[in-house]
């Protein structure tokens, strides 16, 4: 018989990862598992049980390849020819956590469940930010290659 969580038996943890020189596409991957609960084992797929992950330094993050230069994100204003694009360049002068916002979004399943765990991400230019209180866990990238929960 397979056991499900209850509301009752949520634990939310906190998670501070550090941005500089990580891959974007490689980080986001690690952040959605967070989110989603998928790095507990009583991972339930209709329950938000996942953690909160607070993302520094993120004006260091890179891209592999050219990818910073040529990669394109689009979006439409909703009228008729309303198409814009932009490079990760130009969005990073504007906003910078947009882009890894913009990754992780892209890995979470669509639906209201995905939007209100994506809300549990927090991204912060510099070293500084206001979650100090909730005593982040610091992740450092390399133990979690090592722990596979990255693949490679």
């Amino acid at each position: 018989m397979t056991k499900f969580l209850k509301k009752s038996e949520l634990i939310n943890n906190w998670y501070e990862i550090d941005a500089t020189n990580a891959v974007v596409g490689r980080l986001a991957s690690i952040i959605s598992k967070i989110l989603r609960g998928k790095n507990k084992n009583n991972f339930t797929p209709h329950m938000d049980n996942g953690d909160f992950v607070v993302v520094k330094n993120i004006e260091n993050i890179k891209f592999t390849g050219n990818k910073f230069n040529n990669k394109k994100y689009f979006r439409h204003t909703g009228y008729p020819g309303g198409i814009k694009e932009t490079t990760p360049k130009r969005l990073s002068e504007k906003k910078p956590e947009e882009v890894l916002k913009l990754a992780v979004k892209r890995m979470m399943p669509g639906g209201p469940l995905a939007k209100k765990q994506l809300s549990k991400l927090k991204i912060y230019t510099g070293t500084s930010h206001p979650h100090t209180a909730q005593n982040p866990t610091v992740l450092d990238l390399s133990e979690l290659n090592k722990k596979n929960l990255v693949k490679n």
